[in-house]
């Protein structure tokens, strides 16, 4: 309920389908079947709009809800974007097990009427920069499995033909970057953000603006919540007697993977600090791979650091 008001928060829950949109509203039995088109979506918020919905939560579905939600944004709902596990939690502890379009929308209703906060709308420049982002990466992943097939080959045609298209996807994936960097440039307050974390050394241009993108939240956060955002906060796990080992899990997978690169390397030559750090945890007897988390803890909170003081990293760590 809104500061000052009376009236109640009504919630509504929209089932998000590639063809069509299953919407129920919390406590009521009001519920509505329209196509995923614009005509349809149309049709949602003037369905909404007539129940007196307020709220709107959805269920992230494989980029068929991007539209829905900028729709339901538009019109002036708070819109929770719920992963699909936290619904599925929620239907487990309800007891529900029947499932279909319309029983799903109920739920999803149902959740968005216990959650007790909504996230702020995020910044709509980084929509497009995060689609720009994904294409590079994409890239990137089609010129690791293009060198794995040339390793395989012995013809010297076959291997050519294959270098020559490393080559070519190399020098897209370059282009792409400096297509994106100048797009984020155009905008003072990410350029000085994204010359802030390039201060941190380690972090090259690919994995900055993946943090600058992917983690807009960094700068606004403890560095608890920075390190469980990426996910690489170690997790207790204790029952009883039984004291078990601590493990990271959840957060932003695509930030982590750009970022888990760099510390790869910012802990073998780039980085003094994270060298040192990396090397007090192997002579203690750490794995490489706990040791290498570890690093990625530090340079998320790097991250934060230089966001939230704006300072370069160089100058904090004087």
């Amino acid at each position: 309920m809104r500061k000052g008001s009376t009236k109640p928060l009504v919630c509504a829950g929209v089932d998000i389908g590639k063809a069509k949109l299953d919407c129920a509203v919390a406590g009521r039995g009001q519920a509505l079947c329209c196509d995923n088109t614009i005509e349809g979506r149309s049709q949602l918020v003037a369905f909404l709009e007539g129940q007196g919905v307020r709220r709107v939560g959805l269920e992230a579905s494989g980029g068929y809800e991007i539209e829905v939600v900028d729709a339901l944004r538009a019109a002036g709902f708070q819109v929770i974007l719920f992963q699909p596990n936290q619904v599925r939690a929620y239907g487990l502890f309800k007891r529900k097990r029947a499932k279909n379009d319309r029983i799903d929308a109920i739920l999803i209703a149902a959740c968005t009427a216990a959650q007790d906060t909504v996230r702020d709308a995020p910044d709509p420049r980084l929509a497009p920069f995060a689609e720009h982002l994904t294409r590079i990466e994409q890239i990137q992943e089609d010129v690791a499995r293009a060198k794995t097939r040339r390793d395989r080959f012995r013809d010297p045609r076959l291997k050519a033909q294959i270098q020559d298209e490393v080559k070519r996807l190399s020098a897209l994936k370059r282009d792409e970057i400096r297509l994106l960097l100048k797009a984020v440039r155009a905008h003072a307050d990410l350029a000085r953000k994204l010359t802030l974390l390039l201060s941190i050394q380690g972090i090259g241009e690919p994995t900055a603006l993946a943090l600058l993108i992917r983690m807009p939240e960094l700068g606004t956060l403890s560095r608890e919540e920075a390190a469980c955002l990426l996910g690489v906060a170690p997790f207790v796990q204790e029952s009883g007697r039984y004291k078990g080992q601590r493990r990271t899990g959840g957060g932003r997978a695509r930030a982590r993977t750009s970022l888990f690169a760099a510390a790869q390397a910012a802990a073998r030559q780039w980085n003094p600090a994270l060298i040192a750090f990396y090397d007090r945890l192997v002579k203690a007897g750490k794995p490489h791979t706990v040791a290498i988390v570890a690093c990625v803890r530090k340079m998320i909170i790097y991250a934060n650091a230089v966001l939230q003081r704006d300072q370069p990293w160089k100058i904090i760590t004087a």
